[in-house]
């Protein structure tokens, strides 16, 4: 009887959430997303994980499939991420029903949820694997801040010289935004293992959307690929931050720090920007930096290339950081006015040691001849060979300082 009575509490509450999310719009009121949804919430909280042939029949009108169909996997990485996302902007209530399709099923399901903490005796509570991966970009991107407001309080009371690179923005009336480049990570879950699964950077991806379009476009290749709320930052970036950091403050303007996947186009139009980090992880700027650059960046993220000439800068600290002997690694600096009207400042490397070392050279207040000279034209940009050993930023040395054409 207690068994009965629990079992229908909870196919209660599973009708009442589903509902309730058709309420409030997370799948809309039509279309093959819709259509998904109804299709697993109509088989109840406790059906069994329906076939990949069952979901392609009821919902894609598509009787004849292989037992790999790659349109229901997208569409249900869709839901997937639709609940994901719904719950995460929208915490749940104590007690209320959560739903959702655990990796590797293709079935509507009650999540079981933690037990609120105690009013009276604080609880700290680990959550499970895949929530943890949700918060680390947030604790690398606070880790970083850190840094970035350590600089700002040890140097309260101190004006620092605003050298060349700098003053036009100084003189903007725009906000800052302040980007750093950081990675999207997505997870490859296997099925019928997942615990097998495993983290993945491509270049080509650099969001949740971009994700979705890779799976359109090459299901095969993407075909097992989750979205799971996961993005780095190289920690080096923290040591140019922290350089900037008092000359930036020092500007009575409005300043933020985003990543640079956070970065849309219409912010171009609102904002001055200054991008810190590797060449690898500008994403939104990359394209836009270099379109009318002498310089291009190689395949490999580790090159720089003129354009006219063809020579090549080529960082060798990924052949030679776990050893003692010195490398060379590049950093590349550039001012210039984005189509939107932004104010686009980019410090930037192609390895960790370039964007160690750069960031004390572009915030100094004497600045070589040549790049002083560069820097007072419109846009400019210029390239530092800076030697490293074991990751340590040893010297430096001007390569070039040109204006930009």
């Amino acid at each position: 009887m207690d068994s009965a009575r629990t079992s229908n509490a909870a196919g209660d509450a599973y009708a009442a959430e589903v509902e309730r999310l058709r309420a409030a719009g997370l799948v809309g009121a039509s279309g093959r997303l819709r259509e998904l949804f109804d299709f697993l919430a109509d088989r109840g909280a406790e059906a069994q994980s329906a076939t990949q042939a069952e979901i392609a029949e009821a919902v894609f009108g598509q009787s004849e499939t292989d037992g790999d169909d790659a349109t229901v996997r997208v569409y249900v990485h869709r839901l997937r991420k639709k609940l994901d996302d719904h719950y995460l902007a929208n915490p749940p209530a104590p007690g209320q029903a959560v739903l959702e399709i655990p990796a590797g099923v293709y079935a509507l399901q009650m999540a079981e949820q933690l037990p609120a903490p105690s009013a009276s005796v604080p609880a700290l509570t680990v959550p499970p694997r895949g929530q943890m991966m949700r918060y680390w970009p947030a604790l690398g991107v606070l880790a970083l801040l850190a840094a970035f407001l350590a600089g700002m309080v040890l140097n309260r009371g101190f004006t620092p010289a605003t050298n060349a690179i700098w003053q036009p923005l100084n003189t903007s009336q725009r906000p800052v935004l302040v980007v750093l480049g950081d990675y999207y990570l997505f997870g490859e879950i296997d099925p019928v293992n997942p615990e097998d699964g495993r983290l993945i950077r491509d270049f080509r991806v650099n969001s949740a959307e971009d994700l979705l379009r890779m799976q359109e476009a090459e299901p095969d290749r993407f075909g097992f690929a989750e979205d799971v709320g996961l993005n780095y930052l190289p920690f080096q970036t923290g040591y140019a931050l922290q350089a900037l950091a008092p000359l930036l403050a020092s500007a009575d303007k409005p300043l933020d720090v985003i990543a640079a996947s956070q970065l849309t186009s219409d912010m171009l139009n609102t904002n001055d920007v200054v991008y810190i980090g590797l060449l690898s992880g500008m994403g939104l700027l990359e394209e836009i930096t270099f379109a009318q650059s002498s310089l291009r960046v190689g395949d490999s993220y580790d090159e720089i290339i003129d354009r006219e000439t063809g020579q090549r800068w080529m960082s060798d600290e990924a052949r030679r950081l776990a050893s003692p002997a010195f490398y060379r690694d590049f950093a590349y600096i550039t001012r210039y006015r984005a189509p939107g009207g932004a104010l686009v400042t980019v410090i930037a490397s192609e390895r960790v040691t370039g964007l160690r070392g750069i960031g004390a050279i572009v915030a100094s207040g004497d600045l070589p001849d040549e790049l002083s000279d560069a820097a007072a034209h419109d846009g400019f940009e210029a390239l530092f060979q800076i030697t490293g050993q074991q990751g340590a930023d040893l010297s430096d040395r001007l390569i070039l300082a040109r204006e930009r054409e």
